[in-house]
């Protein structure tokens, strides 16, 4: 079965962020990583997925002015995707950077558009696997280290899931834990 993806949900949202950004705003750091995917936690339930590898890329902009009353959110484009064939994602979020020394923590909620199967069932339970909507979404925390004044290193941990909302029978999540390197631009 070919698998279909579309980045349009993605790019509408992330527009609809990008009015509330300022008219210069441009991207001040890329971000990598590699991450374990479908890593048991107690967020997730059994997806049939493996503990494969993912590769992730995202850019990262300036803090949004306007929501400076919320600690000034920089927005997040991240693709996602799994070496093996299982699901990838790409999408949009806020993170917020938590610390002014080498050693800071970073929050981030998104949402994500993925490739996995609309429709899965576990052969050996007979309980749907799949991750009940094609929108997700993807919170996330790193915990990062300055290594200089441009780079930086983080444990990071992703997840996905649509936490019941688009789907009340059905809440399997997948969840991505990994090293992020980090270069404001």
């Amino acid at each position: 079965m070919q698998k279909h993806f579309s980045l349009l949900p993605a790019a509408t949202a992330l527009a609809a962020i990008s009015a509330l950004a300022p008219v210069s705003a441009s991207a001040q750091e890329v971000f990598g990583g590699v991450y374990a995917h479908a890593v048991d936690t107690p967020f997730t339930l059994e997806t049939t997925e493996s503990g494969t590898v993912d590769i992730a890329a995202g850019v990262r902009f300036g803090g949004i002015e306007a929501l400076d009353f919320i600690g000034s959110p920089e927005p997040y484009l991240v693709g996602n995707l799994n070496t093996s064939g299982d699901t990838s994602f790409a999408g949009f979020g806020l993170a917020w950077t938590i610390g002014k020394g080498p050693v800071y923590v970073r929050p981030g909620i998104g949402l994500v558009v993925h490739d996995g199967p609309e429709f899965r069932v576990n052969p050996e339970t007979g309980f749907r696997t799949d991750l009940g909507s094609r929108v997700l979404f993807e919170p996330e925390i790193g915990v990062g280290y300055r290594l200089t004044d441009r780079a930086s290193l983080e444990a990071h941990w992703m997840h996905i899931s649509q936490g019941q909302i688009f789907d009340g029978e059905q809440n399997p999540g997948i969840d991505m834990i990994g090293a992020r390197v980090n270069y404001k631009l």
